[in-house]
Order: C-alpha cells, then structure tokens, then sequence
C-alpha cells in the first residue's frame, strides 16, 4: 500500500494515464480527488474505484479555468482533511503545424491547458500542502521539447511541457525548506486518445523508440506513483524520464 491514506487530486482522470493512475493509487491506499471536464466518464473511473472498494469522489472542471484547481483542493480538504499529493496531469496536443503557421488561438489554448494550469494548480495545492506539513507536486511533461526531443509541428506543446519542467523545479527551490517536493514526468509515445487510434501511425512512433513499441498508460502510472510517495522522498525538482529511451535515440 504505496499511498496507503494519502489524499492525492488527479487531474484528466478521465481517461488514459490519469485514468490508469487513479485506478492504481486507488489500489495502493490513496483517497483520490478525481478532475477532467467530462464529468460522466470521470464518474464510470471512480465507480470502478468504489467498486473495488477503493474511496474516490470527482469534481468536473477545466483546468483553465483559474478556481477550478482551488476546488479540488477544497474538496480534498472537506472530503479527506487535507492535501497529500497531486499528479497535475492533463493536457491537450492542439493543431499542429509550424510556428509560422499556428495561429494565436491555437498557441494560447495549448499554453493555457498545459502550463498555466500548472500554475494556477500549484498556487492551489503549495498552501495546502504545506499546512499538511509537506507533500508531493507532479506535472506530465514531455520528452518534446526536452532532452532533444524535438518534434515538428509541435512548437506549442513543446513550449508548454518544457514550460512545465522549469515551473516544477522553481517550485522545488522555494517549498523544498515545506517539505513540498515538485517533480515532473516525461512519458515517451502512449496508447492513449491522444495518440489517435490509427495502426500506422502508432507503429511510426513505436519504432521511434528503442523498446520498439508505446507504453501503455499503467506502465506510466507505475513511475508517478513512485513519484508520489514516499519512496521518492528526496526526488524534487527533477524532471523523470519514462520515454522507452526515444530521447536517447533522438540526441
């Protein structure tokens, strides 16, 4: 029981690796706050949790949204009295295409979803953890736009999880002295619906990587488990790569 009474929020626990971590945090002990913005989805994970007898409750939402990410912490806070953990998970790809073509609209909601959120989450969940005596910040990142993972027609996803990264480690240099620790994971190529359902193109990023095939969602939740708890007590600020090696291809 990994996070055996760990209030934990998880965000884009609707599907894909937020789905798959909520399903094994639940399992190893966690009370788990459960967001995304569709809330019947994010209802059918955590009856799967309360069906395994596992404790979970949700709060539908946009992470864009500047009180949405204080909710859940309220929520936490009045459902399980206070705030362990939380793995800051969703995202979004966007349109993709080269910067010179990518319009304004497209730049911002990439940016919004994937860094300000992050922003808007830890400015949320620090006070909480800190008055909890210390806690564990998580972000999903990317091998893109990190570790000479670039990729094209991803300027503004790249922009954003690399965002991401410099955020997690600044928030690691001010809260360390809290007990706060904030790292970021950096999953290679995943089957999930935002690798789309095409065979051909799954098999191109598959052979990307040296493991010559994606990850599944629970082998990415395995790693931000262990991020989570206590068995990574002096990991912080680091930004952990579970990318089946395609970085290291890639340099």
């Amino acid at each position: 029981m990994e996070l055996k009474d760990k209030t934990i929020v998880i965000t884009g626990a609707s599907s894909g690796i937020g789905a798959a971590a909520a399903l094994l945090f639940a399992a190893e002990g966690a009370n788990l706050v459960l967001g995304a913005r569709r809330g019947k989805e994010l209802d059918q994970v955590a009856g799967q949790i309360t069906q395994s007898n596992g404790t979970a409750v949700t709060l539908a939402g946009d992470v864009t949204d500047v009180g949405y990410a204080q909710a859940l912490v309220d929520l936490a806070t009045e459902s399980f009295g206070g705030l362990d953990g939380a793995f800051n998970n969703a995202g979004m790809m966007g349109d993709m295409g080269p910067v010179g073509e990518m319009s304004a609209e497209t730049w911002n909601a990439v940016i919004e979803t994937n860094l300000t959120s992050g922003f808007y989450a830890a400015k949320a969940q620090v006070p909480a953890m800190v008055k909890r005596g210390g806690g564990s910040i998580l972000f999903t990142s990317s091998f893109v736009g990190y570790s000479n993972g670039g990729m094209p027609g991803m300027g503004a996803y790249a922009a954003a999880k690399a965002g991401l990264v410099g955020l997690a480690q600044s928030l690691a240099a001010d809260h360390g002295a809290d007990g706060v620790r904030a790292n970021t994971l950096l999953p290679g190529g995943t089957l999930t619906a935002m690798a789309g359902d095409d065979a051909e193109t799954h098999a191109f990023i598959a052979g990307l990587h040296p493991l010559k095939r994606m990850a599944q969602p629970a082998e990415i939740a395995q790693v931000a488990m262990f991020l989570l708890s206590d068995r990574a007590g002096f990991v912080t600020g680091s930004p952990v790569l579970a990318d089946g090696g395609v970085s290291v291809r890639l340099v």
